[in-house]
């Protein structure tokens, strides 16, 4: 075995103990296809008040300009899926990723003791590691390793797991050996599409992320327009419906992550609790939670916007 390989075997391996569902692997070069289309996206204002959208449009699309001398771009999956469900079937929803604790944290953590490891065990190995907070396009790298394929409903999505997973890296400037993209198994399907609420999908493998309902309720800091009324499917933060209905998901299983178990007061809080939210209770139920992100003020603001 090359010591190529040997150190892709290491990787791959620390991946798996650490808890991650998949480790793909790609070179980091400049990513061809996407740039076209990150271009276009963004001419066609679907990224809505999302500006930083545009900033570091090259470092988004190379790698070699976010770590220096980066040889691999490591793609990771975390699964998040879970069977339970919140008990009032009238209350606001909270997408399932926002569970538990705040993903960013529990990864994170992952990620630099797999960088401690990769110390330990192969030697001095610069990089960075990365969980959707630098302008690295996840979703487009883990196809690129063979994770999954980019979906119609423009999430990655795996034949073996489905689609409920984060997605990290690891830039590094080790040479490893490198993964094969894995085809598209979408076929006929329109599942998604048919069934998104605001018509965000616009069409297979194109979304208008300003009509998507996770856009509406986390990353829009203004009034939602009116136009959404009544089309919000009931959704307070994110929105699960275009992977609730990929026929992938019959293959996803539950997380086994502690850290992603929900808040025992969440799942049972009423519609009315929901709607009688105060900040107190808001920073108790949602401690450490992705939640947090959209603030108490969005939270309630996206409540009242229910019917």
């Amino acid at each position: 075995m090359s010591l190529k390989s040997e150190y892709t075997s290491k990787i791959k391996s620390a991946a798996k103990a650490l808890g991650f569902l998949s480790c793909g692997i790609s070179k980091a070069d400049f990513l061809e296809d996407e740039a076209p289309r990150l271009e276009q996206w963004l001419n066609h204002g679907h990224h809505g008040s999302m500006s930083y959208m545009e900033r570091h449009f090259d470092k988004r699309l190379d790698p070699r300009l976010l770590v220096p001398g980066a040889k691999s771009v490591v793609s990771l999956l975390l699964n998040y899926h879970t069977d339970k469900k919140q008990t009032d079937p009238k209350a606001p929803k909270i997408s399932s990723y926002a569970y538990g604790t705040d993903y960013h944290f529990v990864i994170k953590e992952k990620l630099k003791e797999l960088m401690q490891i990769i110390h330990r065990e192969i030697g001095e190995v610069n990089g960075r590691v990365f969980v959707d907070s630098a302008p690295v396009m996840d979703k487009a790298w883990a196809a690129k390793s063979g994770l999954g394929w980019l979906g119609k409903n423009t999430n990655l999505i795996s034949k073996q797991v489905g689609s409920f997973f984060f997605i990290a890296e690891l830039i590094i400037d080790l040479e490893l050996d490198y993964d094969a993209p894995v085809t598209d198994h979408c076929g006929s399907c329109t599942a998604c599409i048919d069934a998104c609420p605001t018509d965000a999908l616009l069409q297979p493998y194109q979304i208008d992320g300003s009509k998507c309902i996770s856009y509406l309720t986390i990353e829009l800091k203004e009034n939602i327009p009116t136009e959404f009324k009544g089309q919000m499917d009931n959704w307070a933060f994110g929105c699960d419906v275009c992977q609730t209905v990929c026929p992938w998901n019959r293959f996803a299983k539950p997380h086994s992550e502690p850290a992603f178990e929900p808040h025992e007061e969440l799942l049972n809080l009423t519609k009315s609790e929901w709607q009688e939210m105060t900040s107190v209770i808001f920073n108790k139920v949602f401690k450490n939670s992705a939640v947090k992100r959209t603030k108490f003020e969005g939270l309630k603001r996206n409540i009242k916007f229910l019917p």
